[in-house]
């Protein structure tokens, strides 16, 4: 009935894993927060989401690795040093959108089993 969209549907989820695992975790959502609670447009230092998180600084470059490959950071160099920021194009989370979208209107047109009158 809906093969060719579910298939599709199951490429959406494999191209968003690694953004659902990134978003996943308690300890990189809490570091999200924190970064945008800064509100420093020019990027964040990893000293600085330690000065604001229970995680060690070891911990923290972990999670904001894990947040760069998933497409959610980005860094900027100047010198030795690393600022981490949001990836302002935000493609991977405009793949997110569309296939939980997607995966919501499929759910939406199956029968409802329930049997539910409601």
């Amino acid at each position: 009935m809906y093969v060719d969209e579910i298939e599709r549907l199951a490429e959406e989820f494999e191209s968003c894993r690694s953004v659902l695992l990134a978003l996943g975790d308690e300890n990189r959502q809490h570091l999200i927060l924190e970064m945008m609670r800064i509100e420093n447009c020019n990027g964040v230092r990893v000293g600085e989401i330690t000065e604001r998180t229970h995680l060690s600084r070891p911990a923290v470059s972990h999670h904001i690795r894990i947040l760069k490959e998933a497409g959610i950071l980005k860094v900027r160099q100047e010198g030795t040093k690393n600022y981490y920021y949001f990836d302002v194009d935000t493609a991977a989370m405009n793949r997110l959108i569309r296939m939980v979208t997607h995966a919501k209107s499929i759910m939406e047109r199956l029968p409802d089993r329930s049997g539910s009158t409601v």
